[in-house]
């Protein structure tokens, strides 16, 4: 495809299946992280400050314990199977997860079975959404060319963030109202049902038919006697496009790449919530109110970057990005100890937001590092890894931390995460211009 070329009927009609489906499978995914200030109270037991914000934090990296195992196996399915089906088993597995919550009895009804299962459901949606968003954005990657891939890929990750929006607006319109909150979830399993439906209708990437052809024809030429006798298994095996090997610069840098982003959502969105839910006396309502409000201006960011894209190399402004993320953590411990109020610690909210890190409007060039038949494995992997690592580091880390330097405490992990971040981007800089 030229780059200059209009995207195709096709193309806009799979970017737009898949980019729905995301944001279904998002509001799904996102409806209890921030309804968590009003459902740990439900599915754990009432406890001192300390140990709620411990409770809690164990709950929020329930999600991402499994991902590690999801991406291995939407991994193995995406790379030898296609993509397609991948998106397909994500949204019924999220279904199936919301279905449970919407008639789990609380703590107060069955006890510690409630917290096991809320748990359990919260391991299988991790699991879920590890394989959508990386099977979207890699099938959107490898159906569009630059310059359109940064635009259209980069609105699949919009739409992740949207469904955290609709999520947040659905959670506050059940809290002021006073509507139960499992209509939220009964909404979430209609919602995941329809996404599934819909992209029975996608077609496989042309990328990965291409490689699956390629590597058929291989085998064909390649097989002799011997290959013959040993099987069909042995010879691809042996196939230059199964055997390409994955640099583990590359692996690296993107594992740092893609770690930003959830220390900076733990501060943002949870840790935020627990100082204006305990220092500022905010109610469920106020907080869900409060951070709908940073999560719309976190989309506009976001959409602001992406819009870039068709300006500026979507590399330098990721490093345009993290400069300015460096300068502000430099400054961000002093604003926390001036915070005398709610509207402070607000627009700190929007500072961290206005400032943070991701791999948008770059996630195609980063994803095309690696081999397409290593693509989807690799890449899912490497992100799910990055979430429980950096999630459980931040979420039980930074309460020590804090606890223990101050709000200082919160650069032993912020200012690591912004230089490894910087010096990541300049590897795929580098890596892209070797490659051209």
């Amino acid at each position: 495809m030229n780059a200059s070329c209009e995207l195709t009927k096709d193309q806009k009609q799979a970017i737009g299946l898949l980019s729905v489906g995301t944001f279904l499978e998002y509001f799904d995914l996102m409806l209890y992280v921030h309804m968590a200030v009003i459902l740990n109270d439900l599915f754990f037991p009432k406890t001192d400050p300390y140990t709620a914000s411990v409770l809690s934090a164990f709950a929020f990296c329930s999600t991402y314990l499994l991902r590690p195992f999801g991406a291995l196996l939407f991994g193995y399915i995406g790379d030898n199977y296609g993509r397609k089906i991948t998106v397909i088993i994500t949204t019924i597995m999220m279904a199936s997860s919301c279905f449970v919550m919407a008639n789990l009895p609380t703590y107060d009804q069955i006890g510690l079975t409630a917290t096991i299962a809320m748990i359990i459901c919260r391991m299988v949606q991790g699991v879920s959404s590890m394989g959508e968003i990386m099977g979207a954005e890699l099938y959107v990657t490898e159906i569009t060319s630059p310059p359109q891939s940064y635009l259209a890929v980069g609105f699949v990750s919009m739409c992740s963030l949207f469904g955290g929006v609709a999520a947040l607006a659905f959670g506050m319109v059940c809290t002021s109202l006073l509507i139960n909150w499992r209509l939220a979830f009964w909404g979430g399993v209609c919602i995941a049902l329809v996404g599934a439906v819909a992209r029975t209708t996608l077609r496989e990437t042309p990328e990965f038919i291409d490689a699956k052809r390629r590597m058929r024809k291989s085998i064909e030429d390649t097989q002799d006697d011997d290959l013959i006798n040993q099987g069909k298994k042995t010879a691809r095996n042996t196939n230059a496009l199964f055997g390409e090997k994955v640099n583990w610069k590359t692996s690296l840098s993107y594992f740092c790449i893609v770690a930003s982003w959830p220390a900076l959502f733990y501060l943002v969105y949870v840790y935020f919530a627990d100082l204006l839910k305990h220092n500022y006396k905010y109610t469920g309502a106020d907080i869900l109110q409060n951070n709908l409000i940073v999560t719309i201006f976190n989309l506009g960011i976001l959409a602001f970057v992406i819009l870039l894209s068709k300006y500026f190399h979507p590399l330098k402004i990721l490093k345009v990005r993290a400069i300015l993320f460096l300068m502000f953590m430099l400054f961000c411990p002093y604003l926390l100890y001036q915070a005398s109020s709610p509207t402070h610690i607000f627009l700190i909210q929007l500072l961290f937001v206005a400032t943070g890190l991701g791999r948008s409007p770059a996630g195609p060039i980063i994803y095309k590092a690696f081999p397409v038949f290593k693509r989807f494995t690799y890449a899912s992997f490497l992100y799910s890894l990055s979430r429980i690592i950096v999630y459980i580091v931040t979420s039980f880390g930074m309460i020590y931390l804090i606890k223990t330097f101050g709000y200082y405490g919160i650069l032993v992990v912020m200012m690591p995460v912004g230089i490894s971040f910087y010096l990541s981007v300049k590897y795929f800089e580098s890596f892209e211009n070797t490659n051209l």
